[in-house]
């Protein structure tokens, strides 16, 4: 292929994606759907020109790890931590382990039941569909209160960090239960102290680095500890929430001669172009993510009439459960962000990351897709009468 269609092509998309951007904060409509459906159009665009794309499951792949990462670590760099605040740290990390606990114990009884499996299999594949997408629900929350939006921004970032934890417990404990539960505290307390190293490390070099490019070696750096502590099976994202964390929350951290030590005057300017860095990343990558997804969609799956049923039945418990905790939990008015609840990244890699052995047999190929966007059609639908507080 031309380099010069190739800079063309994905230039647009670039562009299109800000523009579906643009458009979602005026009509709630989420980016993620448009995404798809021009990820859709152009599979059938390359099917009808006999154009093949190479290596779309690999990249699909990266792309999300990517992504995630960069999402998890935007969050980090958004959530503050003061004591008003600690209340609100409670009920979203209690909200988020709820919800993924309850919902995952539903839905894999419910797969237990209509397919003939064992209810560990159920449970590995029902844990993916119970985890709230921080990409897509934190462009929803926009023309909410603060409040809201630091709720769920908290929220989904605890879910996060629990849904990859209670994976990894689940692949485990395929072999011992209380072998597992071991790992999960050592690895637990092990991932604990590396994050803090690493926090303090990459502090110093955000304060002593000169050269112009700064941030890029900085991020190069969160990716390979990431990818190193994800090779042993670590609960790597707690690394990236840490960081995230450690650097907006440094004043509690770093006082006196650790200041002058770790930190130069010049710290608050050089965290806000960090911030906006890693949050043009996560726009870039999570935009090719979601257009791949959609390119590599089998469009025939979708209208599966098992595929359906169940994906409506999944969407059923989603809300059935995620109701009653938010009246339970949330101090305020809860209605407007009942029917925020998408599915997205860490629900794709998970579910798609399972190993074969582990996958349902008579789990349809289109449930994952559809539950990705009927959760994302509902919260538009859901948010839309709500006008911006």
């Amino acid at each position: 292929m031309n380099a010069s269609y190739l800079i063309i092509a994905l230039s647009t998309a670039v562009l299109v994606s800000y523009g579906f951007d643009l458009l979602s904060s005026r009509f709630r409509t989420p980016p993620l759907l448009l995404l798809l459906l021009m990820g859709a159009l152009l599979r059938l665009l390359t099917n009808s020109l006999n154009i093949q794309v190479p290596y779309v499951s690999p990249t699909l792949s990266t792309l999300g790890t990517l992504a995630l990462i960069l999402v998890v670590l935007e969050g980090g760099l958004d959530l503050d931590i003061e004591p008003d605040r600690l209340g609100l740290v409670r009920r979203t990390g209690l909200m988020a382990l709820l919800s993924i606990v309850l919902t995952t114990l539903v839905l894999a009884t419910m797969l237990y039941l209509l397919l003939d499996e064992s209810y560990y299999k159920c449970l590995i594949n029902a844990l993916p569909f119970s985890i709230v997408s921080s990409s897509i629900a934190g462009q929803a929350v926009r023309p909410l209160s603060n409040e809201k939006r630091e709720f769920i921004t908290y929220e989904t970032s605890f879910a996060a960090i629990i849904s990859i934890m209670l994976y990894n417990f689940l692949i485990e404990s395929d072999i011992s239960v209380i072998g597992a539960a071991f790992g999960f505290v050592r690895d637990t307390l092990t991932m604990g102290v590396v994050s803090l190293i690493c926090c303090f490390a990459l502090l110093y070099l955000i304060g002593r680095i000169n050269h112009p490019v700064k941030f890029l070696p900085i991020i190069s750096v969160l990716l390979l500890v990431y990818a190193i502590a994800n090779i042993y099976e670590l609960s790597s994202l707690l690394l990236v929430l840490t960081f995230g964390l450690f650097l907006n929350n440094n004043e509690l951290f770093i006082r006196g001669s650790l200041a002058r030590m770790f930190k130069s005057d010049l710290f608050e300017q050089e965290l806000d172009q960090f911030k906006n860095l890693t949050a043009e990343g996560a726009f870039i990558v999570r935009t090719f993510f979601f257009l791949l997804f959609g390119y590599a969609t089998n469009l025939t799956s979708l209208i599966d009439t098992d595929a359906l049923i169940v994906s409506a039945l999944f969407l059923i418990v989603i809300f059935a459960v995620r109701w009653p905790l938010l009246r339970l939990i949330y101090p305020g008015d809860w209605r407007p962000i009942n029917w925020i609840a998408p599915r997205g990244l860490i629900t794709i890699l998970l579910y798609t990351n399972i190993p074969q052995a582990l996958k349902l047999t008579g789990f349809r190929e289109g449930i994952l897709t559809l539950v990705v966007i009927l959760t994302a059609v509902l919260m538009a639908v859901g948010t839309i009468r709500y006008k911006p507080e």
